[in-house]
């Protein structure tokens, strides 16, 4: 239980400052739904494509439910760990019998609670309020938000390590998430991008996210690809947490 206390507490610390922090709240739980609402009035006048059942609310809208979450959740991660970076309160944290793994564990439980409400909240107004379909369960779509949502806390957590004051954690959107939208498959099919693109956009976690979730919408029950890219996509969260980690230095008191 001792081992555990630490990483509780540092778990529940964050989720009090969130808590205490109403706009950050509503930008977490809030923005991705009016977001969805904004697209869903965008395209209902847009006819579907020739043969299709799907309107392109439909085909858009369940690619921004991955991509939603992902965005918001990687700017408030960033934000919020570099403001504990420039305050001291991670320096002074450090300084204690505070295992990193505790550490950055309770800071990544905390925002992935956040994140899987958000995801939830904007799964529950896209299907059931706005009439978005798929072929698969809503189930799963959510599953696979909460998980890409994890996935930008975890990226944020390691951004803010390379950021000196909010304004440059900011500044990391266009560099680690612009190219992730442009080559998720969202604008072009990734097997239509250039061979160089398509190579990067492999290598590329919102990539895998947005495959899994075209997957749900196509397919009734859960495919051998769905699964394979949420694995992917953990693994990268996994390897952005245990990158976060080694750039935590503990300093002597």
């Amino acid at each position: 239980m001792s081992t555990v206390r630490p990483y509780l507490a540092t778990t529940g610390r964050i989720l009090r400052q969130l808590r205490n922090d109403r706009r950050t709240v509503a930008m977490i739980l809030v923005v991705p739904a009016l977001l969805m609402t904004l697209l869903y009035f965008i395209y209902q006048d847009t006819p579907n494509a020739p043969g299709s059942p799907l309107t392109m609310f439909d085909r858009v809208g369940i690619t921004m439910l991955g991509i939603l979450p992902f965005i918001v959740m990687f700017l408030i991660t960033a934000i919020a760990m570099q403001r504990e970076r420039a305050s001291g309160t991670l320096e002074r944290l450090l300084t204690t019998p505070l295992r990193k793994i505790d550490l950055l564990a309770g800071y990544g439980s905390a925002f992935s609670l956040a994140a899987a409400a958000q995801a939830a909240l904007a799964c529950v107004v896209a299907f059931w309020l706005l009439g978005l379909t798929a072929a698969g369960s809503p189930g799963w779509v959510m599953l696979i938000a909460m998980v890409d949502a994890v996935c930008g806390v975890g990226l944020g957590l390691l951004a803010s390590a390379f950021a000196r004051t909010e304004f440059q954690a900011v500044q990391f959107i266009p560099v680690v998430v612009a190219p992730q939208i442009f080559l998720c498959g969202l604008l072009v099919p990734r097997d239509q991008l250039p061979g160089w693109l398509e190579a990067i956009s492999n290598v590329l976690p919102l990539s895998y996210a947005v495959d899994a979730l075209q997957q749900v919408s196509i397919h009734a029950e859960p495919t051998g690809l769905m699964w394979r890219d949420i694995a992917v996509v953990v693994g990268f969260a996994v390897v952005a947490l245990g990158l976060a980690a080694a750039t935590l230095r503990r300093r002597t008191p």
